[in-house]
This record gives structure tokens, sequence and C-alpha cells, in this order.
């Protein structure tokens, strides 16, 4: 099974947002969901990049299932995501 990396760009995502949604997931128990290899998040002149690497879309569909409620209760539009077979990683 190939890793894909999944980028959201989230347009309505601020900092505080971000960090409240990070709280909420970790208060969900889902802070470091199972599957998910690396996430990075950008700021852009306006709202974020976010960009993850995951085991398998099964995987990144999972978490979303918690993800999006969380989101939409901190005011953010989910953002479809742009998915990426993963060819390589050098960390």
């Amino acid at each position: 099974m190939k890793n894909v990396l999944a980028q959201f760009n989230i347009v309505d995502f601020t900092v505080q947002k971000y960090d409240q949604t990070i709280k909420d997931l970790n208060a969900a128990g889902v802070g470091n969901p199972l599957g998910r290899l690396y996430h990075v998040v950008t700021l852009q002149p306006v709202g974020m990049l976010v960009t993850d690497v995951w085991e398998s879309e099964e995987s990144l569909n999972k978490f979303s299932e918690t993800l999006i409620p969380i989101l939409k209760k901190n005011g953010v539009t989910p953002a479809r995501p742009t998915l990426l077979q993963v060819h390589n990683i050098i960390a």
C-alpha cells in the first residue's frame, strides 16, 4: 500500500482556529492519529496550507470523521484535499 500526501488549502484557517482545533483533537484522543506519518502547516497570505502524509487514504478518511465536525465547530470551512501518491520520503 502506497503512502498518500494530502494538501488542504484552508482560506479561513487562522492561527487561533488551528490551535483550538489541535486542542479539540487532543481532547478527542486523535491528536496523533493512527496512520498519519507527517503533519506540516504553513501560513499563507490568506489562511493556511495543511500538508499531511498518511499511510493510506483510508487512514485519512477515518481521521476526517472526527476532524470535520471539530473544524466546523471552530468556524472553519473544511477543504477538499488534493491527494497525491508518494513516490519517496527522505527524512
